[in-house]
């Protein structure tokens, strides 16, 4: 074993961590992910095959058949590896940065192979026996590395078994309230909301009308749809009896610099003017437009309970939310019923703020943000699409509709209930003037700040939420 087999090593540890950590955790959140149930199966063997290999090459030498058994372990990892990789393209489509980590991976463990083989048969040609070795620090570092990959096959084989037992609701059944076959057109068919509507109505048997900016992300959404990259690619004497607008700039994944806050508005603006010329030009007008909006439009009111017919206090997201709305009300102009859906947080493990919150709080690091007293008014995905569905299905529901659960809580309850789902403490409260110099506006707005919002218009029409309460959006969902 020579400095340089141990150099490669070590690189090959640090890209490997890298790889666990940065993509399979925070970026992909595969944990999370059923689809992915297999691939984490397969990092959970490969992972326990690393921890034998870092205990033994640092602390043994194995002769005879002994060696021939290290061999078959590397070999048994390059089959692994391989079935990892097919498995990635078959269930996911992976970033450029993962790609190339797997390709730098590859090469260093070739080498790898290529300095320790020479070796393993040198100790393979020698009688059977076992010498203990210790190279002091290097016995030390790969007995670290030997816990590190064990903890990490564990956490694999742990989520794949919670994978395992997450129920998801059949799509099909979210929209049964809108009759007969609808054609529908959806604008931002691919983020978290639309994709899950797309499926719903698709599986419902309704045409559906994707509009979509990255053709690339078209393999998110189901068959059969009709996929568009353009508005003015819809003719004239096209048939559409609904719009749902969900397209926008994402308003999470960043901080409110002047430029994001111009993208944010400009992207929804944008659309939502799109969408009315294409109205305005249809021989046959839709029935209605369901356009997207947020409860950012009441502002900042703390404890006070919030309706739709509450006033509003002056702060970005008033403004975008108020533009927003306003963009969407000409199509009135053309006998379209418009409402302007004002959805709360959503809840979901495949996309939403919360997917940002299961990682620290799975390791035990979750806590309240600031003082915790922030009211957080939310919905369960599925909730929102039956909510939408509901929308379209109601001729005399228009204007602004809270799209919120009934019961809204505090942060810390968040907090505390998202830990006691996931069998965590949750008692790292991160201070909110640290929020505040870090993120501005951003934290004050969408961390620190708050509405205590009910859903007025849609219970005094009948609507049912199947998730009234946290506990039982969590317990669907996690």
């Amino acid at each position: 074993m020579t400095p340089l087999l141990w150099t490669l090593i070590a690189i090959q540890i640090v890209m490997g961590v890298f790889d666990t950590f940065y993509h399979h955790e925070f970026t992909e959140r595969l944990a999370w992910r059923p689809s992915q149930r297999f691939e984490l199966k397969l990092h959970g063997i490969r992972n326990m095959l690393y921890a034998l290999l870092f205990l033994l090459l640092g602390w043994l030498e194995v002769y005879g058949v002994l060696a021939l058994l290290i061999v078959a372990v590397l070999v048994a990892e390059i089959v692994i590896t391989l079935m990892d990789f097919v498995e990635e393209d078959l269930s996911r489509k992976l970033p450029p940065s993962e790609r190339i980590n797997h390709t730098l991976l590859a090469i260093n463990y070739g080498a790898v192979l290529v300095l320790l083989l020479p070796v393993l048969i040198d100790w393979a040609t020698q009688p059977f026996g076992v010498t203990v070795v210790y190279q002091g620090l290097l016995s030390i570092a790969a007995t670290a590395c030997a816990v590190g990959a064990s903890l990490c096959g564990i956490r694999d084989f742990a989520a794949m078994r919670r994978l395992g037992r997450m129920k998801s609701v059949p799509a099909k059944g979210l929209v049964e309230k809108i009759s007969g076959r609808k054609t529908v057109l959806i604008t931002g068919a691919t983020g978290f909301i639309g994709s899950r509507l797309a499926a719903s109505l698709s599986g419902a048997g309704h045409h559906v009308i994707a509009l979509i900016r990255n053709p690339a992300k078209a393999e998110m959404l189901p068959l059969p749809v009709t996929l568009i990259t353009s508005l003015d690619q819809l003719a004239s004497d096209t048939h559409i009896d609904a719009i749902v607008n969900l397209a926008g700039e994402p308003i999470g994944n960043g901080l409110w610099t002047e430029a994001k806050r111009a993208k944010i508005i400009g992207s929804r603006i944008d659309m939502t003017g799109e969408v009315v010329k294409l109205i305005s030009r249809l021989e046959r007008k839709p029935e209605v437009l369901v356009s997207g909006s947020a409860i950012g439009w009441y502002g900042l009111w703390a404890d006070q309970v919030l309706t739709e017919s509450a006033k509003s206090h002056a702060c970005f997201s008033h403004e975008l939310c108020a533009a927003w709305e306003q963009a969407a009300r000409p199509a009135e102009e053309f006998g379209v019923r418009v409402v302007c859906l004002r959805i709360g947080l959503v809840l979901g493990t495949e996309g939403g703020f919360i997917t940002r919150m299961l990682t620290p709080f799975e390791f035990g690091l979750g806590g309240p943000l600031g003082t915790g007293r922030q009211w957080m008014s939310w919905i369960e995905r599925d909730d929102l699409i039956r909510l939408i569905a509901y929308v379209m299905a109601t001729p005399d529901l228009a204007g602004p509709v809270n799209a919120t659960a009934p019961i809204p809580v505090t942060n810390a309850k968040f907090t505390e209930e998202l830990g006691r789902r996931l069998h965590r403490p949750a008692v790292f409260r991160i201070p909110g003037g640290f929020l505040r110099r870090i993120g501005g506006g951003f934290a004050d707005e969408l961390l620190l700040g708050g509405q205590r919002v009910l859903p007025n218009k849609a219970l005094s029409r009948g609507f049912v939420f199947r998730h009234e309460t946290l506990r039982s959006a969590f317990e669907a969902i996690l």
